[in-house]
């Protein structure tokens, strides 16, 4: 089956458009490990790699890092990406029921690819909250990708969420191993909870390499398509330019674990190549900053940069929100090397730059967000 991605109108720079055709197959043939998994024999090897969610804020910067780092990269999406043109994707909606087919999913050729990093998910915890079939879905799109990593048997890199620790406050901060299904606080984190139990019966099952990665409040760059996904900080900063108020749902005390884009493609990156060597392998480890702060300690950052007062309202947490979660980095740091670099201050000065410059070339875009009291405003980003 050909796939052709056709270029569409967008408010951004169109992607390039995308064609594979039938058993494309490119790059070097890997060594493969006795369970007939590829395996890069040589650190910095050149991996190709499948990025599902790829026009998402961390798809795209993942995309764009692994290209920049040597590594070949292909993307789905059922949306297009208006970010960059910088990689190859295709546009496809991954969360249908499929029949199994070893080339792609739903009979679509894929080119040969070495591992998969599994993004593609609906990331509106208040969304899912009111509309629970999306949950569904994302369990779903989780085992059309899982089936097709078993048939070509290639491991995977699967984006999990700090939600599955639930909101208990328990600790001071939370260790891999503490997560407590029983505390599923959302339908969001009860697909993302369903996803890596899908994950683990696969290693178990079928002897599929992983990494689970469990993210915390990614933000930064690519982040501000508020007409489709309202995360809080680039809220925040488009409210106080337009000398428009902001409500922080949760109070004073909601504290958070905010990581800056850049931080979480590193440690990310770093997984990839790890799971391509077999160095680390069949792990769940946390990506976060690791320092926790409040939002309204974010909003404040936020207003400063900006040089404006800002017209806060305190308001009782949306259902469904987790209000306190720290995460422990002493897994990702000892395994991977991971060492986050930008801390929430730098990180907001960096975000609301890059604000600045894109709302400059797009004007257009400097409209009235609705307060949407069914899904957003409570988001505080990719989970």
């Amino acid at each position: 089956m050909r796939l052709e991605l056709q270029e569409k109108c967008a408010s951004r720079r169109p992607a390039t458009p995308v064609r594979f055709a039938p058993g494309e197959r490119n790059g070097p043939n890997h060594e493969r490990d006795p369970a007939g998994y590829p395996r890069l024999g040589d650190s910095g090897a050149q991996v190709r790699i499948l990025v599902t969610g790829s026009s998402g804020q961390i798809g795209t910067n993942l995309a764009v890092r692994l290209q920049q780092d040597g590594h070949e990269v292909f993307g789905v999406d059922k949306r297009q990406n208006t970010w960059t043109d910088e990689f190859r994707y295709l546009l496809q909606d991954l969360a249908g029921h499929y029949a199994p087919f070893s080339g792609g999913i739903n009979g679509v050729e894929y080119p040969e690819v070495d591992l998969v990093v599994h993004l593609a998910a609906h990331a509106k915890v208040h969304q899912l909250v009111k509309q629970p079939h999306r949950a569904l879905e994302n369990a779903v799109m989780t085992f059309n990708v899982l089936e097709y990593a078993r048939l070509r048997r290639i491991p995977i890199v699967f984006s999990s969420s700090r939600e599955v620790y639930g909101d208990v406050h328990r600790f001071d901060v939370y260790r891999e191993q503490v997560a407590d299904f029983a505390y599923a606080e959302s339908t969001y984190s009860a697909s993302k909870i369903a996803g890596e139990a899908f994950i683990y019966s696969y290693a178990r099952c079928y002897d599929l390499p992983y990494l689970v990665f469990r993210f915390s409040n990614v933000y930064g760059r690519f982040d501000n398509d508020l007409a489709r996904m309202v995360r809080v900080i680039p809220l925040f900063i488009h409210s106080m330019l337009r000398d428009e108020p902001i409500t922080i749902y949760g109070g004073h005390d909601k504290t958070l674990d905010f990581t800056y884009v850049d931080d979480c493609v590193e440690g990310i990156v770093r997984g990839i190549e790890a799971l391509a060597e077999r160095r680390v392998v069949n792990q769940t480890i946390n990506l976060a900053y690791g320092q926790g702060n409040t939002l309204g300690h974010c909003a404040e950052r936020i207003a400063g940069e900006l040089g404006v007062e800002p017209d806060v309202t305190m308001a009782p947490s949306l259902l469904g929100e987790v209000t306190h979660y720290v995460a422990d980095l002493s897994k990702a740091r000892s395994l991977l090397g991971y060492d986050p670099q930008v801390p929430l201050d730098e990180g907001i000065a960096r975000a609301v730059a890059w604000f600045r410059e894109h709302r400059a070339a797009h004007p257009e875009e400097n409209i009235l967000v609705a307060a949407d009291h069914e899904g957003t405003l409570g988001d505080a980003g990719p989970r």
